[in-house]
């Protein structure tokens, strides 16, 4: 087979979109829960006033929350992979052998043969042992490393995105219909995420829009419910 071919084979596989697609669905989602049920939430407690400054305030401390997060959480994770590959260079260094067996043992354990494991491991160290621990051992790879920026990126914009469709429902021109429209809004948005995730991810559709779909749905009425009470007792 022609490289070119290899090449546009791999293209064809989406585990390259993990870095960034984690990020993007979860900010989405998270954007159109945490914006529509702090919204619904508002109206629910009869604040229509304050209606919009609070999905304007949600919006944008929620985008900067979650481009710090998720920055974060992929930093520490990008540190653990450096600390690992630290420690495998030291382990080669100090006992080149025996990382070729564990190698080895680590083929054999997936069904190769003794001596086809053998010359398997022999022919990965001698390329590029430290790019064959880090792949089989360790399951680190480099065209599914998650990079900080580009999630912190990725999580900020679709957050906003998902939080503006929930707020245009906070403009219906009559006060009690602000929340049913915020709701509207959100389940179209919520459809949306799922099938656009699914698409990108290369799965099906109905699984991962309807896990989307009854999760966001019992978020806002969760929070619809606690807006309700607090407008009872005049907190």
């Amino acid at each position: 087979m022609a490289l070119e071919d290899v090449y546009a084979r791999n293209l064809e596989h989406r585990t390259h979109r993990a870095g960034w697609l984690r990020a993007a669905v979860l900010g989405a989602n998270d954007g159109l829960v945490s914006t529509a049920a702090l919204l619904i939430g508002v109206a629910a407690a009869r604040a229509d006033s304050f209606l919009v400054t609070a999905g304007l305030a949600g919006i944008s401390a929620g985008a900067m929350s979650m481009a710090v997060g998720e920055y974060v959480s992929v930093r520490s994770q990008n540190d653990i992979e450096d600390s690992d590959r630290l420690l495998e260079m030291q382990h080669l260094t100090i006992d080149p052998e025996g990382e070729l067996q564990e190698l080895k043992h680590i083929y054999i354990d997936r069904g190769l043969t003794p001596e086809l494991a053998e010359q398997v491991a022999i022919a990965m160290h001698n390329k590029d042992a430290l790019a064959a621990h880090l792949r089989d051992e360790l399951g680190q790879h480099p065209h599914s490393k998650a990079r900080p920026l580009q999630a912190a990126i990725a999580s900020a914009a679709s957050f906003t995105v998902g939080g503006i469709i929930p707020f245009l429902g906070a403009f219906a021109p009559t006060p009690g219909a602000k929340a049913w429209s915020i709701i509207a809004f959100t389940i179209v948005g919520l459809i949306f995420t799922g099938i656009l995730s699914a698409r990108i991810a290369g799965s099906s559709i109905f699984k991962p829009t309807l896990r989307v779909l009854l999760g966001g749905c019992a978020g806002m009425a969760i929070t619809a419910g606690i807006g309700q009470l607090a407008h009872i007792s005049g907190i």
